[in-house]
């Protein structure tokens, strides 16, 4: 009954209603900034080889990165295509087009109005929106949003996939995981890039050359793929085979809550990210670099777990994969699971962080503990609620920052 309850919730927050004013805000924020997401690439690499902060602002990239580049990439832009066709994949792009523009006016309000202390959405909401109880509650929702998507679903899914590959008890697992997500998440925003920098490049390099070889060796032909994902996004498959609109329409709906949930443009995380970077204040920097952060998550990412699933054949890239590597399929994605998973939890832990300092001041220590202590307890509760509470803050957190982005559409100057 609980989880019934709870999924009606989430069901009205997570509805056509946020999508619809997700793709509105982006579409209002590309008009405004005159397509900044075409200029994203010949921006950076002019900056990048000016810049005297390379190594700072790469793990800075690292860190966000890896909190939007859970689990979820993985079987999640799977889901999408068995649920929605490949139609879906078309409509993920579209939602990481529109949101790139989102992280850039998010990034560049926060430079606009961050300080030491206050960063990120509860700066703009604050000062520009000039509301602190939405800032207080964005917060809140925050701080909750990070125990949940952010610590405990995420571990939950790396202790899966470990014991597919070893039988290690419950408990030294967790004992295990609390030490290496306390020691990580109670130093600065300096140790958590560098770990995100160290861990994050080898994982995703890994699994992009692991996709790439299922799709060489497949039988079907990439271009066959790409003819497919076009056609049937539009319904032209659908239409010659004499199937409804629904198909259609799931299409449309599946992929853009996936690339939503994927790329995480609109619920405030990213700003809060970029906040630890030496140049903070730069909003052209922080917004181009948050771009590519979606960019890469889902055109590179989720495009090639898509790719992958439909080239095979398959239902999972579980699946996908083990005709090729075989026995070695289960460590290889315990490994590269394992790593998305712990860096989407310790950038998920500097954003709660963040988020309990504004509320409660700078007694952080008790909150990297119980941080700590949450996300590693994911190694023991499989909870469907847990999933279905996590969805309900983010989505919440979405609604603060996207109200407070629509007020502020003045003062992000097209530069």
């Amino acid at each position: 009954m609980r989880c019934i309850m709870l999924d009606r919730i989430n069901s009205y927050i997570w509805g056509k209603g946020l999508i619809a004013l997700l793709l509105l805000t982006g579409a209002v924020y590309t008009i405004k900034t005159g397509f900044v997401q075409l200029r994203m690439f010949p921006y950076l690499f002019g900056n990048f080889r000016r810049s005297k902060n390379k190594r700072s602002q790469f793990g800075t990239f690292c860190m966000s990165l890896g909190t939007a580049m859970g689990t979820g990439n993985i079987t999640g832009a799977a889901s999408a295509v068995r649920i929605g066709g490949a139609g879906a994949v078309f409509w993920m792009w579209v939602s990481a087009f529109t949101g790139m523009a989102v992280v850039y006016a998010e990034n560049s309000l926060s430079a606009k109005y961050s300080s030491k202390s206050i960063c990120g959405p509860m700066a703009y909401i604050r000062y520009g929106v000039g509301s602190q109880r939405l800032a207080i509650f964005f917060a809140v929702c925050c701080m909750l949003a990070s125990f949940g998507m952010g610590g405990m679903v995420q571990i939950s899914e790396m202790s899966d996939n470990i014991a597919r590959c070893a039988d290690i008890p419950f408990c030294i697992l967790f004992i295990a995981l609390f030490i290496l997500i306390f020691f990580t998440v109670s130093g600065d925003a300096r140790r958590i890039s560098a770990a995100s920098q160290l861990l994050l490049p080898l994982a995703a390099v890994t699994y992009s050359f692991m996709c790439i070889y299922a799709i060489i060796r497949s039988e079907r032909s990439i271009t066959e793929v790409i003819c497919d994902i076009f056609s049937e996004a539009f319904g032209v498959k659908q239409m010659i085979g004499g199937v409804s609109g629904y198909s259609i329409s799931k299409a449309v709906s599946i992929g853009i809550r996936r690339g939503v949930f994927s790329n995480e443009a609109g619920l405030g995380s990213s700003p809060i990210l970029h906040s630890s970077a030496e140049n903070f204040r730069s909003a052209q920097v922080q917004g181009m670099c948050s771009m590519l952060e979606v960019f890469t998550d889902t055109f590179l990412c989720c495009t090639l777990t898509a790719v992958t699933v439909l080239c095979t054949g398959k239902d999972t890239i579980y699946h996908a994969f083990e005709p090729y590597i075989g026995g070695m399929t289960d460590w290889v994605l315990a490994f590269i699971m394992s790593v998305f998973a712990f860096c989407t939890v310790i950038g998920w832990s500097y954003c709660g962080k963040t988020a309990f300092r504004y509320i409660f001041g700078e007694r952080s220590i008790i909150f990297c503990a119980v941080f700590s202590a949450a996300a590693a307890s994911g190694t023991v509760f499989k909870s469907d609620e847990l999933w279905t509470l996590s969805d309900i803050f983010n989505g919440l957190m979405a609604f603060a920052n996207i109200f407070a982005l629509l007020c502020l559409v003045r003062d992000v100057k097209k530069e």
